[in-house]
């Protein structure tokens, strides 16, 4: 992983990336949570067909009654 990528937010890095294919992965807890605060850069792997980053908010809530 490029470490000026690692904690950056999602939306810088996909910026930084430029034309390159990216597929994005949600890391979310399970059940009623949602997420809060920025998203942000985890984890990045090269793949076939381009760049896979792994995403993750900075925090998450849960939610009422689930």
């Amino acid at each position: 992983m490029d470490p000026q990528l690692a904690l950056m937010p999602e939306v810088h890095a996909r910026r930084l990336l430029g034309d390159r294919c990216v597929r994005t992965h949600v890391v979310r807890p399970y059940g009623g949570w949602a997420g809060v605060g920025t998203l942000r850069v985890i984890a990045v792997r090269a793949v076939e067909s381009g760049l896979e980053l792994l995403v993750g908010y900075e925090r998450y809530d849960r939610i009422e009654g689930s």
